[in-house]
């Protein structure tokens, strides 16, 4: 169904101005999931004060992260952070990637991003910049990156924050190991008395 509704705006947007660079990027992600060549557009680069905020504190916080900014994927726009080493893309989502800047509702295109960047086999991390006005909120930000990352935030048994984690809101520690190794955490059953 997503690729009937994508080949059909991917025909309606074949004809747009090649000026029009939003267009232009969201063609370029439509016929990416299609699968069809298309050009990919000439993408600006730009390292918002937030991206640049976030990307210092974690460095500071985890000092042997690398750490890529603004790194064009394939035929995607630029991620904001990337972690190579373990393939998690930092996305710091502004108002422009809501639905009427209300940090609920994700723009069509952020969604299609996010998608085309999952398919492609990426962990993505979705951080709204309403986030930052709590310094508290970006600790746990960092933290949650460290346990994704397999190092053990500090103070944290358990982590379960949501900062807006693409389809992951509430992710503790044990359920992400779990996906790492795809062994369930051994638990303590309880067993009834006989009487």
């Amino acid at each position: 169904m997503l690729e009937k509704h994508l080949a059909v705006l991917f025909s309606r947007l074949e004809n747009t101005s090649p000026d029009n660079v939003e267009d232009q990027s969201v063609i370029a992600m439509a016929a990416s999931w299609l699968g069809r060549a298309y050009p990919i557009p000439h993408y600006q680069t730009n390292l918002s004060k937030p991206q640049t905020d976030f990307r210092d504190q974690l460095q500071s916080s985890i000092p042997t992260l690398k750490i890529e900014a603004e790194r064009s994927l394939n035929s995607l726009p630029p991620v904001d952070l990337l972690l190579p080493d373990h393939n998690i893309i930092i996305e710091i989502q502004g108002s422009s990637h809501y639905v009427c800047g209300d940090f609920k509702t994700r723009n069509g295109s952020t969604l299609l991003k996010i998608a085309l960047l999952k398919k492609a086999g990426f962990e993505v991390i979705e951080i709204p910049t309403n986030t930052f006005l709590n310094p508290d909120s970006i600790k746990r930000c960092i933290d949650e990156i460290k346990t994704r990352v397999d190092i053990l935030p500090q103070g944290h048994g358990s982590v379960s924050y949501k900062i807006g984690w693409a389809d992951e809101a509430n992710v503790t520690t044990e359920e992400h190991s779990e996906k790492l190794t795809g062994k369930p955490e051994k638990r303590k059953r309880k067993r009834k008395k006989r009487q």
